[in-house]
């Protein structure tokens, strides 16, 4: 199989960098994904993972993926699955029950109640351990190739600036 490539993207901020998808690794994640392309919704900024952001989207893969090429130490340009339960993120200290609520709701239509978290870490000393639940093992499906370092300044922009009205968006490059 070719290399696939996806971009992902600040779409506010005008800040894009480019994925390998890791089809040898995770191959069920990297098919579910890439078949389900565009994707994307508001982001986030992790409070527990450290140099993490995300977006939380209905699930979209005919069955959630198998917990293949795990990691709980995410690298720096790591892109990261993740599947919770409406009740897993339905708590106020996590700062998107809403979020969480309507993508459940979305979910439910399926009747599924999951959601899927699709995760960029851009900088170093990530550990995926959460006050409520412990261990949070993700599956690595991509990694950036080209234009981490801008997305890093973007994401630590966003950091300290705000999250309100950015959205996080992954396409095929």
């Amino acid at each position: 199989m070719a290399d696939r490539f996806i971009e992902v993207s600040l779409d506010k901020r005008g800040v894009r960098c480019t994925a390998k998808l890791l089809d040898d690794r995770a191959p069920v994640t990297c098919a579910a994904v890439w078949d389900a392309l565009p994707l994307g919704g508001d982001v986030y900024h992790a409070k527990y993972a450290r140099n993490e952001i995300y977006a939380l989207v209905p699930p979209f893969a005919p069955e959630e993926p198998p917990l293949e090429n795990p990691t709980i130490t995410p690298i720096p340009g790591d892109l990261c699955y993740f599947t919770f339960t409406q009740t897993q993120l339905a708590t106020s200290s996590y700062g998107y029950e809403a979020a969480a609520e309507r993508q459940g709701a979305k979910a439910a239509h399926a009747e599924r109640t999951t959601v899927v978290d699709l995760a960029l870490f851009y900088e170093r000393n990530n550990l995926l351990i959460n006050g409520d639940a412990g261990w949070v093992p993700g599956i690595v499906w991509g990694s950036v190739v080209d234009g981490l370092d801008r997305m890093a300044d973007a994401c630590q922009d966003l950091w300290r600036a705000g999250a309100i009205g950015e959205t996080l968006s992954f396409r095929r490059a």
